[in-house]
């Protein structure tokens, strides 16, 4: 079990390049940077990886349905990003027929990007099947624990029946610290359950009532009480900080919220 620590793409240089460093002292094996119309991940990626060589790197999710695989490969050529040290987190987007684009994507995607590990967003069944079966990794996203834990076992099975092990399991965990927690929470929550027929499934699969989907916590103890419940689902806990987008608050929560020993 290790964390990793996410943000959103195009934090500014001034910010992620010490975030990055002080993650890494505080024993993070991966940074992470989510894909959005207004910023490239991998922009990010490559400011974190200047700043902490050690540490992997990760981008959850690009949308094929807006960056096909060439210009991804010319993108972590531009931004010299080592393929070794990367987890390319890969999604369908607003494509209509999901799991045929992501299986029919894959071949392609290794092809022009070799020594990349490739990550699948899954969030029903099937996509855990298939990212069981064909994937370096599946990416969850907005779930609770035992949410998690249902499409592991779904990755599980796909892996059993392609007769290989088990795909490293990434997800994102929100996670906010102080006494706006919840508000911040919640304000993030709101923007993803709207977004598209995608992510109103999702929610409406989950059932929990709005801005509780995640760690919304009032101290570190809590935070660390409620990161502990994903320990079981997840290899890896993302921990994606809903915090102001400057050096202090974005290190303090990444303190709270790193890993004890």
């Amino acid at each position: 079990m290790s964390r990793a620590f996410g943000v959103a793409a195009g934090l500014d240089p001034e910010v992620a390049r010490p975030l990055a460093a002080r993650c890494a002292e505080l024993g993070y094996e991966s940074m992470w940077s989510n894909d959005h119309p207004g910023a490239k991940g991998l922009a990010t990626l490559a400011e974190f990886a200047a700043a902490a060589p050690e540490v992997e790197l990760g981008v959850a999710v690009i949308a094929l349905d807006r960056t096909p695989p060439e210009q991804i490969a010319a993108d972590i050529e531009e931004f010299g990003i080592d393929p070794a040290r990367l987890w390319l987190g890969v999604g369908a987007g607003f494509t209509k027929k999901p799991l045929t684009k992501m299986r029919e994507a894959l071949p392609q995607l290794r092809e022009l990007l070799p020594g990349v590990k490739l990550v699948l967003a899954a969030m029903g069944p099937k996509m855990c099947e298939l990212a069981g079966s064909s994937y370096d990794g599946v990416f969850f996203n907005w779930m609770t624990p035992d949410f998690a834990a249902g499409a592991r076992a779904k990755v599980e099975a796909g892996a059993q029946e392609a007769g290989r092990d088990t795909p490293r399991v990434f997800g994102y965990v929100r996670t906010a610290v102080g006494p706006d927690a919840a508000e911040r929470l919640a304000k993030e929550e709101s923007f993803y359950r709207d977004l598209h027929k995608g992510y109103r499934d999702h929610f409406d699969r989950l059932g929990e009532p709005e801005g509780t989907v995640g760690v919304a916590a009032p101290n570190t103890t809590a935070a660390q009480d409620a990161l502990s419940a994903y320990e079981g689902p997840l290899d890896t806990i993302v921990v994606r900080g809903l915090a102001s987008a400057k050096v202090e608050p974005m290190t303090a929560l990444a303190q709270a919220a790193a890993r004890v020993a």
